[in-house]
């Protein structure tokens, strides 16, 4: 069982950083608090998805694994402690 703990400790870290240059590779069309208030305006046809939109997208999916790994990796570690 150690060894499923740091094979998900390692995945983790690899996620982490994943999303860390997802998020920051993403561009800002909004500045300031206009943009996280009122949200972004979306085009109003749907054409093929550009970088900005597959970006987005990618963002969404690792984020969602990434905290799906921390839950397992909680659940692990309270089911298995280490002393």
């Amino acid at each position: 069982m150690e060894i499923l703990k740091y094979v998900l400790l390692i995945v983790q870290a690899l996620i982490s950083i994943t999303l860390i240059f997802i998020v920051t590779a993403q561009t800002t069309k909004n500045e300031g608090l206009t943009g996280s208030i009122g949200g972004q305006m979306t085009p109003s046809f749907k054409g093929k998805p550009g970088m900005e939109e597959q970006v987005r997208t990618w963002t969404v999916y690792v984020s969602a694994a990434w905290f799906l790994l921390c839950f397992l990796i909680a659940l692990v570690w309270s089911r298995y402690p280490s002393f």
